[in-house]
Order: C-alpha cells, then structure tokens, then sequence
C-alpha cells in the first residue's frame, strides 16, 4: 500500500497516455495485479486519492488504469535504469 501511495502522489495520474513531455500509450498510468487483492487495494488508494485531488480543487478524474497484469517484457537496454545514467536523474520522480 505504500507504494501505491507513492505511485499516486509521484506523477500526474489525470493525465491519459501523457507524463510530463512524452505522450501516448507508452506514457499511460497503469496498475496491473496479480492478485484479487492487489486488485482491491489499488481501486480503494485510487478513490482515496480521487478524493484527496477534490479536496485540493482537481476535479478532473483519474485515468490511471487497473488491469491484470500480463505477460512481462524488459524494455530495450538503452531504456534500462534511465534515472541512474549521468545526465539523466531527476526526470522521472519515482
């Protein structure tokens, strides 16, 4: 749960298929599950966090998307521990 909490509050989850200058699919919010639980706990910090975005004034919805999860692929290596590469920390906030 504290994860999520960090997912929730680490990037702008209104947003769809777009985070900070890069857009499209490959820039969705996305939880994906393995678990019923892991379900259940991802859609309950999601309307807690709705609730704390309509509290601060955001009215828009959450797009982030709760799906079970799939088969798992690497991302290229140049896409590999981006934020850790000289010259490129601090992108990514989580």
């Amino acid at each position: 749960e504290d994860l999520l909490h960090r997912f929730w509050e680490g990037h702008d989850p209104t947003t769809q298929n777009r985070q900070g200058n890069d857009f499209g699919t490959p820039y969705r919010s996305a939880i994906y599950y393995s678990t019923e639980e892991q379900r259940a706990t991802a859609e309950r910090t999601r309307a807690q966090f709705q609730e704390l975005l309509r509290a601060r004034g955001v009215d828009a919805p959450i797009a982030t998307e709760i799906l079970p999860a799939g088969e798992y692929f690497y991302a290229e290596g140049y896409h590999q521990q981006y934020d850790a590469r000289p010259g490129n920390g601090g992108y990514c906030g989580l």
